[in-house]
């Protein structure tokens, strides 16, 4: 039988971030604008599967999404230790920023879910000239505290079966069970404490507090997309940021955290319109 091949193609690369050389892998598709895709904590690119082989997507959008520095197929840095890992602000766009310049992308989208979500507000903040416009799925400016993450890292548990659990917790009833659980499978491959160092960003260090205040629509347009199921980033939450930045939010039924993975066709018909208006 012969095979339906999908029109990804994988690539690895050593970017400087930081002053130190890092092995990254990304994939991409497609051809024109440039639409960078951050993947939650804990997991890795593959959370954009069903964009990579979107056919209206790939006819305006090159989509690009690499894994982050000990996430996926990405090696971490050079002389790493296990149990060191801790994802800040200043690191996170150090990484986005490098790999952005190390592909010669000129005026980006960038689109990120959860951690990725808080960090495109952070890039509207600081470089909204960079960008064509930033996209916000699942954004909140903080995390009220709901679970215990020092579980997601301890030697009498399973860190990858609590990660998965957690991120099972996370999705909306109403998604397909096989979408839910390949986006579960992808957290219980992450490597031991990973999560839990993402989560550092995300609970504490990438909090963003009034400096939502300084964002300015009119130099980078921003969209914020949450999931009705999502007890994270609630659109309560995402409709807090928008009232504040001055713009509408969107709220996604029938999807809850991980809108790419665990819903996929469901997240596409809220995705096409927003990427029809960029220009």
């Amino acid at each position: 039988m012969k095979i339906e091949k999908e029109p990804i193609t994988g690539n690895y690369g050593k970017f400087e971030i930081d002053g130190v050389k890092h092995r990254i892998y990304w994939e991409e598709a497609g051809e024109g604008i440039p639409l960078v895709c951050l993947h939650t904590a804990g997991s890795d690119g593959r959370q954009y599967r069903a964009l990579l082989n979107d056919k209206k997507i790939l006819k305006k959008y090159r989509v690009i999404v690499f894994d982050m520095p000990w996430h996926g197929k990405s090696s971490p840095p050079e002389n790493s230790q296990v149990g060191h890992y801790k994802l800040s602000t200043e690191s996170y766009i150090s990484q986005i920023m490098s790999f952005i310049d190390g592909l010669e992308l000129v005026k980006p989208v960038v689109m990120g879910c959860s951690i990725g979500g808080r960090i495109i507000l952070h890039l509207a903040i600081h470089f909204p000239e960079k960008f064509k416009a930033l996209i916000g799925l699942q954004s909140a400016g903080h995390l009220d505290p709901y679970y215990d993450i020092s579980w997601l890292h301890r030697q009498d548990v399973h860190g990858g079966e609590v990660c998965g659990g957690i991120a099972y917790g996370l999705m909306a009833p109403t998604s397909p069970e096989n979408d839910k659980f390949e986006t579960m499978w992808h957290y219980m491959q992450g490597g031991p404490g990973i999560f839990k160092g993402d989560l550092f960003f995300y609970k504490f260090d990438g909090n963003i507090g009034t400096e939502i205040k300084k964002i300015d629509n009119s130099k980078c347009p921003i969209f914020l997309l949450t999931g009705e199921y999502d007890y994270s980033a609630t659109p309560e939450e995402t409709k807090s940021l928008a009232d504040t930045i001055g713009i509408a939010m969107i709220k996604m039924k029938n999807v809850g955290h991980f809108p790419m993975s665990e819903n996929p066709e469901e997240f596409l018909k809220y995705l096409h319109p927003v990427l029809e208006k960029i220009n």
